[in-house]
């Protein structure tokens, strides 16, 4: 019983231990994105710069492009958003440093899918574009995969959706346009999530409390084994 007891006390808390560290972890992520998503934009990575982009440094960091849109390459992606359920309308922009980049312009119902009903939103010539690098989502949603083929598609997967629309020197990540309304009002930007759960102080003060409880329970099995003795 006193090993039993022992290893009990010492495996609640190594694991109130772990949830502590990864509290500090969770709450420096916070910090950290909450610091990039309004901080003064900078130019989106260029090719020189793209094999060090990745999900630790760079998501959400708050970048701009500069170029001309491609309207006639639209994609739309299945979306469900605080407006409704509809479609990310993914545009790619030919940036005026000589790439291409996959702008997530924003949301549209069903009933706004065809470029034609929302045709003042189709912005032609030079543009600017704010917003939030976001790392692409290969291969599909969870258990529904994209279906390139046949254009149906469940996640912003930059590599398939570049290669379906034979887009040339594509970025590997895509831009979430920020929320500066378009034309018509359609598509509309600025819906990205940004959310974190953090339960972990709660998980930390749970295992911390069965320690406590395991030497609770342990001082009640030795005074009963005392009075039984006696």
């Amino acid at each position: 019983m006193s090993v039993a007891a022992l290893v009990l006390f010492v495996g609640f808390l190594a694991l109130g231990g772990w949830q502590v560290q990864r509290l500090m972890w969770k709450t420096a992520l916070i910090a950290q994105v909450d610091a990039r998503v309004h901080a003064a934009a900078v130019p989106a990575p260029g090719p020189a710069q793209w094999a060090t982009v990745t999900r630790s440094n760079d998501q959400y960091r708050r970048v701009s492009v500069h170029g001309v849109f491609q309207n006639d390459r639209e994609t739309f992606v299945q979306a469900v958003t605080d407006a409704g359920a509809g479609f990310w309308v993914m545009t790619p922009l030919a940036d005026a440093r000589g790439f291409t980049v996959l702008v997530n312009r924003g949301f549209v119902t069903p009933e706004r899918r065809d470029p034609a009903l929302r045709a003042d939103g189709q912005l032609t010539g030079e543009q600017t574009v704010v917003g939030l690098l976001r790392i692409s989502e290969p291969k599909g949603g969870f258990l529904r995969a994209n279906e390139p083929q046949a254009d149906r598609w469940r996640s912003r997967d930059v590599a398939a959706i570049s290669a379906r629309r034979e887009l040339s020197n594509a970025a590997p990540y895509f831009v979430d346009a920020d929320a500066t309304p378009n034309p018509g009002g359609w598509p509309l930007g600025g819906l990205t999530v940004i959310r974190f759960p953090n339960s972990h102080l709660i998980y930390a003060l749970t295992w911390f409390g069965m320690a406590l409880l395991t030497v609770v329970g342990f001082g009640l099995f030795l005074r009963e084994e005392r009075r039984r003795r006696s």
